[in-house]
């Protein structure tokens, strides 16, 4: 991968040359400062080596500066995702999912644990001020450090083995990090949808770290800001990628214009962003992004109603009928089905966790997990649900993955209430009351509680089908719709029985990507949150994996991890997504249903037949939203009819 990585940063500085000579064209937005003064013209804005985009050579066409992008979000935390549509990234995945340099210029990797970072020279923040390795050098040194602000120490991204890296500084645009081991996890994690920004405004933070200043003069800012202390103000105001801090300078394509607390957000266009197009114009294309904060159940109509130019955050697949309708009746806009890259649409996590001690035996047993998966109708909630479209059967790797099995889709997945019945009786859980529902060993009725996010009603549809399959085999389901943030904090706190989420982001892994996700290393695998805390904060939170397949699942990563042989990466990869089809930690519904995505008619350079995935590919952020612009229908036509 990084021999591929050298060919392509190869191929971007041969288009340097050509570069030189094209003037870089002023945007119309930020005119009047120029004419004014008050900001340098484009020419000086751009670093010396910017990221330079040929449009052709991927197929898209150049576009034009100007307009405002509408979409919507259900929740105020979800302006983060202009960070993660916007997409910029030390180093970031192209169109064809290769890893290539973004905001860093050139990047030299030596033995897998031995990063050289290149930065541009004359590349600055959004405020104007040069992004030099001093912003590293503040992070590591003044954040990644301090125990105030990182009590565990620096992130994982920064540790291999049972070490921390190194972060050296010889000069004003290199960076280099040094791992005791290899570290193969690094770039696809800067690459990452929500990444670790190893890197920040020095010269904004300084103001509010104790380092830089007498506790005396922050009083009067932690009183005003009504923090306990210099460390929360800090952490309060050092959000880069909540993106709710409109003073916080950005490397991304557009910065907030909102102070916050409003149901309508703007983001304008970063003067300083790195990236041109090969004609010279500055990207992004669009000038303004508006981000609506609607009602979960409004986002489809308003969808429909045309007050969205580029959506699909919000819209389920049961979205597409009345999106169809309304784009059929005349509506301003194209309705696409992209893949979706998750690998299950819909995945219940038993939580292996649970405080209850009498359901955490039971839920520990994979007999248990196994009777649950087997008693699932995937059939008749694909039909249902899906018309028939989705992929039915465990969460494994998807089809379109190297790594793909496809007895790991159906082990255990194919519906037969007969066996389910029998492990259940297998595991003495063979007494019921006079409703037909088991009793646990403590005579409790079985009463299955799955909290789900409340956001998707396709979840709480297939979990009525499955109360009802699941009352053959003697479980009563009771669902509990919750607040996003709150389940995620009773899963995390092991007070919920059991969570319903998507699958693994990513479904279509290679040999060479981290498998960390499928071993208990993140409290984000609803299936082991207390295992995943314990291994991030190592050993000072969480509870240490006590499970013999999970502590297999810890140790073959760390085997990967270990090794840069391809085949052996392949074997390991392959015994841990048998593993996970054999235990049945997350059991998957069906995967690959379309992702519906509304797209403006006059919206360019948006593919047809894209891919929905936070990871990798950050949703929208793959496709370069920055490269979006907007086009004139009947202009366009009449070139056509010439």
């Amino acid at each position: 991968m990084f021999d591929r990585l050298k060919v392509l940063l190869l191929a971007c500085s041969l288009a340097l040359p050509a570069m030189a000579q094209t003037p870089v064209q002023e945007s119309g937005f930020w005119a009047a400062e120029v004419r004014k003064g008050d900001m340098p013209p484009a020419a000086e804005r751009i670093p010396q080596t910017p990221l330079i985009v040929d449009l052709e050579a991927k197929g898209r066409s150049f576009g034009t500066q100007g307009g405002t992008l509408r979409t919507m979000v259900t929740r105020s935390k979800d302006v983060r995702q202009m960070v993660v549509y916007g997409y910029a990234r030390l180093v970031g995945y192209d169109h064809e999912y290769r890893l290539k340099p973004d905001i860093l210029r050139d990047i030299e990797v030596e033995d897998g644990r031995k990063f050289t970072l290149h930065l541009r020279p004359g590349h600055r923040w959004s405020d104007g001020q040069p992004f030099t390795s001093a912003d590293f050098q503040y992070w590591w040194e003044h954040v990644a450090q301090n125990s105030e602000l990182a009590p565990n120490g620096p992130p994982d991204v920064m540790r291999s083995g049972s070490g921390i890296a190194t972060m050296t500084f010889p000069d004003t645009y290199t960076v280099v990090i040094t791992f005791p081991d290899a570290n193969p996890r690094f770039l696809p994690a800067l690459a990452g949808a929500s990444p670790p920004f190893i890197y920040r405004p020095a010269h904004y933070l300084k103001q509010f770290h104790v380092d830089f200043n007498t506790m005396e003069e922050m009083e009067e800012m932690i009183d005003r800001k009504r923090v306990r202390g210099w460390a929360p103000l800090h952490n309060k105001l050092d959000n880069m990628y909540k993106f709710d801090n409109h003073e916080l300078p950005t490397l991304q394509p557009w910065m907030p214009a909102s102070t916050g607390g409003a149901s309508r957000n703007l983001f304008v266009r970063n003067p300083y962003f790195h990236r041109v197009d090969s004609r010279g114009i500055h990207l992004p294309y669009i000038d303004v992004v508006e981000m609506d904060i609607v009602g979960s159940g409004l986002v489809a109509a308003k969808s429909n109603a045309g007050e969205s130019d580029l959506q699909a955050r919000g819209l389920d697949f049961r979205d597409v009928s009345i999106l169809k309708k309304g784009e059929a009746d005349g509506g301003k806009y194209r309705t696409f089905l992209w893949s979706n890259g998750a690998a299950s649409q819909i995945a219940i996590y038993p939580n292996l966790n649970f405080a209850d001690p009498v359901w955490r035996e039971v839920i520990r047993d994979a007999r248990f997990r196994r009777a649950l998966s087997l008693a699932i109708d995937r059939r008749m909630i694909n039909r249902a649900l899906y018309f028939g479209l989705g992929k039915e059967g465990g969460m494994t790797a998807l089809a379109k993955s190297p790594l793909f099995d496809p007895q790991n889709l159906t082990k255990w997945a194919i519906y037969d209430p007969d066996s389910a019945n029998a492990l259940l009786d297998e595991m003495g859980l063979d007494t019921r009351d006079r409703a037909g529902i088991r009793l646990l060993p403590d005579g409790r009725p079985m009463e299955f509680v799955i909290e789900t996010a409340g956001e998707r009603q396709e979840v709480e549809n297939a979990l009525a089908i499955i109360t009802d399959t699941w009352r053959d085999i003697g479980v009563k389901l009771i669902m509990r719709p919750l607040d996003r943030d709150i389940l995620r904090n009773r899963v995390f706190s092991g007070v919920t029985m059991a969570a319903v989420w998507f699958g693994w982001d990513n479904g279509i892994p290679q040999a060479y990507t981290p498998p960390a996700y499928l071993a208990p290393t993140d409290q984000v695998f609803f299936a082991w949150p207390k295992w995943g805390q314990y291994y991030q904060t190592h050993g000072a939170a969480g509870e240490a994996a006590d499970l013999e397949p999970a502590k297999r699942l810890l140790d073959l990563n760390r085997r990967w991890e270990a090794t840069q042989n391809e085949t052996i990466r392949t074997e390991i990869w392959k015994e841990m997504l048998a593993i996970h089809a054999d235990q049945q930690f997350g059991i998957g519904i069906l995967s690959e249903a379309p992702q519906p995505v509304v797209v403006s008619d006059r919206l360019r350079n948006v593919p047809e037949f894209g891919k929905w995935a936070w990871d990798p590919g950050a949703h929208f952020g793959v496709h370069r939203v920055d490269e979006f612009y907007f086009g004139d229908p009947a202009e366009e036509l009449a070139q056509v009819l010439k």
